[in-house]
């Protein structure tokens, strides 16, 4: 499979994360118990954005100087597709991450502890699952059309609403799974994961939400990780776009926990995003659609989806009123 990815390059990108992880770290550690505001997650918002665009500017740099100008704006705009399509894909993980924090009644001060270890999970089981991915790609070429296939089913089902779906936590075949098989206390205590109790270890309710955070990105992981596959078949761009997405998940929960029930038409948006992606990657062997239009196309649909959004948000909140 061809791909712009060198051990430097890997090494380089890795290099990157880990250190934007470390100041995660500490900026989570300098704020331990602290509720997170809508202002500061707004600013770290805007940090990993901005190193994300870095990012492509500097890998555009390198390519133009070692590959040539063709090769370096073709790449460096899959990857800002991917990134934005990741980024998109994210947010209806964000929306499930909430339910689950309001089910088991998770403080503020708590969640970002659970972000923490879930981001951490997703990134080491993204790489995971990205390489294996590739690997099917390269080797059995055909695997595409199912990717496609599942899209576009999974748009429609976007499409179709998800209202009339209300999911109930205590469902989850993976809780019950857990609650049958480990020794659960009844209460949180603090912060901890696990506790002795009579001289038995207990998993605590906080283990099972962490569980449970690293299970939905898992689930989410089926819909992104073939979506990106659609925009590039180039296993370093599909793992920097996506792992740049991923890093600022902790500072975009906090900033839209507070307008998930804005966000009224995203779903929609999503769904036409994933028919679109499905159907590109359906017709791959008919027609080869310019990578501009894809980047073009999921501009315009997220713009279109956060403008309708907030229309409908304003008109709601009038008739309240």
């Amino acid at each position: 499979m061809e791909t712009i990815g060198t051990l430097w390059l890997y090494l380089a990108f890795f290099g990157l994360v880990a250190v934007m992880l470390l100041i995660d770290f500490l900026g989570f550690k300098n704020n331990q118990g602290q509720e997170v505001k809508v202002k500061t997650a707004a600013y770290w918002s805007i940090a990993w954005v901005s190193v994300a665009t870095l990012f492509g500017g500097a890998l555009w740099l390198y390519l133009q100087q070692t590959a040539g100008v063709a090769i370096a704006n073709t790449k460096v705009m899959e990857y800002f597709a991917g990134y934005l399509l990741e980024k998109s894909l994210a947010i209806d993980n964000v929306f499930v991450w909430l339910m689950i924090f309001a089910a088991f009644a998770i403080p503020p001060a708590l969640q970002r502890k659970l972000l923490l270890y879930g981001v951490l999970g997703a990134i080491v089981l993204r790489t995971i699952f990205i390489f294996i991915g590739a690997w099917f790609v390269q080797e059995f070429s055909w695997v595409l059309y199912i990717f496609g296939a599942f899209l576009v089913y999974t748009g429609f089902k976007f499409l179709k609403g998800q209202d009339e779906e209300e999911t109930n936590i205590e469902d989850m075949a993976i809780l019950k799974w857990l609650r049958k098989h480990m020794r659960i206390t009844p209460q949180m205590h603090e912060d901890k994961f696990f506790v002795r109790q009579n001289g038995m270890l207990w998993a605590t309710p906080l283990f099972l939400v962490l569980i449970l955070v690293e299970a939905s990105d898992v689930i989410f992981a089926v819909d992104s990780i073939p979506a990106i596959f659609a925009v590039t078949s180039d296993p370093f761009i599909v793992l920097t776009a996506n792992l740049m997405a991923i890093l600022g998940l902790r500072a975009m929960f906090f900033l839209l926990s507070g307008a998930a029930s804005k966000m009224h038409y995203l779903p929609y948006g999503l769904g036409i995003i994933l028919v679109f992606i499905g159907g590109k990657m359906l017709l791959l062997d008919v027609f080869h659609m310019p990578i501009w239009i894809s980047l073009g196309f999921i501009v315009i649909t997220l713009t279109i989806t956060a403008w309708l959004s907030i229309r409908h948000s304003k008109k709601y909140n009038e008739t309240m009123l």
